[in-house]
């Protein structure tokens, strides 16, 4: 049998073992979330707009991995809940750019806490030349993978 009919090794599968740390960063994420009444969408979406304030439904869709609806229904409720602001009326098109109010600003420098100390946990052992490299290969494969259309 040749490799290419072998099958993939999950031991040394880098897609195998990237799904599997996703997960485990997936669940360290939600457990320390959970406590402060949030969701990892929920989350992204506040430190992407403190980031980026003013982003649009759809970037913030983008930027934290879902559908434009399910951003929107996220957005209604951190508007509702006081942890979001936005305007009545969009200033050019049908764009309503997103604001953090003072009750997001707090909510997340807690969840900010909170997930950079799963990260902490994630990282720990590796030095820093280690991280380095870590952060320039997924970047690599990020890249490899968005730009290259797959062969037929």
């Amino acid at each position: 049998m040749s490799q290419d009919d072998a099958g993939i090794d999950l031991e040394t599968s880098l897609g195998y073992l990237l799904k599997e740390a996703s997960s485990a960063l997936r669940t360290a994420m939600e457990a320390v979330l959970r406590p402060l009444g949030m969701t990892i969408t929920h989350y992204s979406c506040l430190e992407l707009l403190a980031q980026r304030p003013g982003l649009s439904n759809s970037e913030l869709a983008r930027g934290a991995f879902v559908t434009r609806q399910s951003m929107n229904v996220l957005l209604q409720a951190l508007e509702r809940d006081g942890y979001v602001a936005r305007p009545a009326e969009a200033r050019v098109g049908k764009v309503l750019p997103t604001e953090l109010t003072p009750r997001g600003r707090q909510s997340l420098a807690e969840a900010t806490a909170a997930v950079r100390s799963v990260e902490i946990r994630m990282l720990a052992g590796l030095s820093p030349a280690e991280q380095a490299g870590a952060r320039r290969a997924l970047r690599s494969m990020i890249v490899n993978l968005r730009d290259e259309a797959p062969e037929r």
